[in-house]
């Protein structure tokens, strides 16, 4: 059950001198003394699977997946450790304790365009970059993966005797459908603890609901008056777009300067404006980055459409997109502008709305905004007053969408982890950072789906998470901190 941040207080606020046994600390160093480099190996080893999941091909029968799958049971075998095979998920462990600590991750990534990249997003690059480890999935989540199979590998080496099991969770479909998982949640059993190495340090004990708003606009292109077509822009959905570009037809040059001043206000997009034959092409440059971190990045879509702000175009499905965005969205990051949905939380801030991908077919434009969203809330509230935002839109434009999809996923607050502290200790200790605290991320992880989970790294705090960036790697010494703190974790865990 979900409980409010007050009650909470204690827990937040408290603090302890770190302490983590001596068996953990030279266990770790030995990690990272014998199996730094050995972890890199199979980092590069694993991003080379390009692990991309695909509505014709189920994930199981997926070469890419099977591929993978086959690397990681060889790497299991070359460490010691048991493999199990569940289809979508994969299971790594290391002994037979009939108590479990369970450490979550996945396997599958999210799609990259490779003319973004200097090598090619499923090719370790070393080498442009001095001290970063550039690919699709170093940091989101095969990085992790191979840091705790070489953590589990350093155990075994020392034969540390450990009251509960670890193992290894691989979930195959993280980024695209989780109903595998829950399917395969119902049989599996529930560990003594859960840790997922997807998120970010210090600890994370609250995770926003991954959310969605897809409005779809209709209409044929007009031939007369100023109007837009060609409206596009995003990857996919989790991913703020760096790329969005429309034409624009019948523009008068007072209509051009507006826009072209408009444009120069913009302090990190860069828009062009190129003439074609048929119109003006306008063209925006934004930063990707992971949409539970907005701010990360620069929004192309909403920038795009914040051009037109008071700007009069032909209602087809194109200008339509347009002007909800413009007058319900703009460059904003919290849906201030979206009627009354914008709320905050104390603990976990507020909610993140963004638009993240245009989609065509035929006349109809799909708009996919995604929120994430904090406690405060409830679904039921939420979803009336984006449908009362988004009625009031259509009456005052005089048009109907020709659908519309709100998908509201449930945020987690979690105030009693008994390991929550103990992960805490772990971070202060090898950081020295003394005032480091629990922390509330936009992203959500598969620690939902865990009585007691919480979330440990791997990106650090203060530092952009480059997962679903056009730009993703970890650094080669945060890959070594990781080492050492997952090592820790596991022994310290294992022993609690």
């Amino acid at each position: 059950m979900i409980r409010y941040i007050t009650l909470a207080t204690a827990m937040f606020t408290h603090s302890v001198q770190a302490n983590v046994a001596d068996i953990s600390h030279s266990t770790a160093q030995y990690a990272v003394n014998n199996y730094q480099q050995a972890q890199i190996h199979t980092l590069a080893n694993m991003v080379s699977f390009a692990t991309v999941n695909k509505e014709s091909i189920a994930t199981p029968q997926n070469p890419a997946f099977i591929g993978f799958k086959q690397l990681l049971k060889m790497k299991a075998a070359q460490l010691g450790l048991d493999y199990q095979d569940k289809g979508h998920t994969v299971l790594i462990g290391l002994g037979k304790q009939s108590q479990k600590v369970t450490v979550v991750t996945h396997g599958d990534v999210q799609p990259a365009d490779e003319s973004k990249w200097q090598k090619s997003p499923f090719e370790l690059d070393t080498t442009s970059e001095p001290g970063k480890l550039i690919a699709r999935g170093a940091e989101d989540d095969k990085g992790p993966i191979a840091t705790a199979m070489y953590a589990m590998k350093a155990i075994k080496d020392n034969g540390i005797e450990l009251s509960n099991r670890i193992e290894l969770m691989i979930y195959l479909a993280e980024e695209s459908d989780w109903e595998p998982l829950k399917t395969f949640m119902k049989t599996y059993e529930q560990p003594k603890y859960a840790i997922t190495i997807d998120a970010s340090y210090p600890v994370v004990v609250a995770e926003k609901g991954w959310s969605l708003i897809e409005p779809t606009f209709s209409g044929s292109a007009e031939q007369t008056g100023v109007y837009v077509s060609n409206f596009k822009g995003g990857a996919f959905k989790s991913q703020i777009p760096e790329d969005a570009s429309l034409m624009l037809h019948n523009a008068s040059t007072e209509l051009l300067d507006k826009l072209k001043a408009q444009a120069s206000n913009f302090s990190t997009a860069k828009v062009q404006f190129i003439e074609q034959p048929e119109g003006i092409k306008v063209v925006v440059k934004g930063t990707s980055a992971h949409s539970s971190e907005p701010e990360a990045g620069v929004n192309a879509i909403g920038h795009l459409a914040a051009l037109f702000s008071g700007v009069k175009l032909a209602e087809n499905a194109d200008g339509q997109a347009v002007m909800f965005l413009s007058e319900l969205v703009g460059t904003g990051l919290y849906g201030k502008h979206f009627g009354n949905i914008a709320y905050s939380h104390d603990f976990m801030g507020p909610m993140t709305v963004a638009p993240t991908l245009l989609s065509r077919q035929g006349d109809e434009l799909t708009l996919s905004i995604n929120l994430r969203r904090p406690v405060g809330k409830t679904a039921s509230q939420l979803e009336l007053q984006i449908a009362q935002a988004i009625n009031a839109w259509q009456q005052a434009h005089n048009v109907t969408l020709a659908g519309l999809k709100v998908e509201l996923g449930e945020p987690m607050l979690l105030d009693s982890a008994p390991h929550a502290q103990k992960l805490l200790d772990i971070f202060k200790h090898y950081t020295q950072d003394q005032d480091a605290g629990f922390v509330s991320i936009g992203g959500g992880t598969n620690a939902k789906l865990f009585d007691n989970a919480v979330s440990f790294g791997p990106s650090m705090p203060g530092k952009p998470y480059t997962g679903h960036s056009e730009h993703e790697f970890i650094t080669v010494e945060q890959l070594k901190l990781n080492l050492r703190m997952y090592t820790a974790m596991m022994i310290e865990l294992g022993n609690m």
